[in-house]
């Protein structure tokens, strides 16, 4: 899934997963060594991420439920534990730097494609 800053007109990811079971959204980034450029991790239900046990530092986008940026983290260290953010739906975790990149801001509309499957195109549903 892409992910596009309508806002902005930029792209925050060209490769998203998503984690929404009990289990994936648990282990989130843990078993990675890093996130490539244009990569990410959406976590279905998230208002606060918590970085224990990580490897690498990552810049995280909390969304509401309307797409809107409700809350920003750039550069979060291993062992770190994010604000809460009330008002997030899901949060997108990324390579640090993304959000700088992106020119991501609190309050903008992130639009989300995905991957198309032969013509057709399929709306996300979060």
């Amino acid at each position: 899934m892409k992910i596009f800053n309508t806002t902005k007109k930029t792209t925050v990811a060209g490769q998203t997963k998503v984690a929404g079971t009990f289990f994936f959204r648990m282990m989130g980034l843990l078993n990675r060594k890093s996130l490539d450029e244009g990569e990410g991790l959406i976590i279905l239900s998230c208002q606060q991420i918590h970085m224990v046990f990580m490897r690498f530092p990552i810049d995280v986008i909390f969304v509401d439920k309307n797409h809107k940026v409700a809350g920003l983290v750039k550069n979060i260290q291993p062992f770190g534990f994010s604000p809460i953010f009330w008002k997030a739906s899901f949060a997108i975790e990324l390579p640090t730097t993304t959000i700088e990149k992106s020119q991501t801001q609190v309050g903008d509309i992130l639009e989300f494609i995905p991957a198309l499957r032969g013509t057709e195109r399929q709306e996300a549903k979060m």
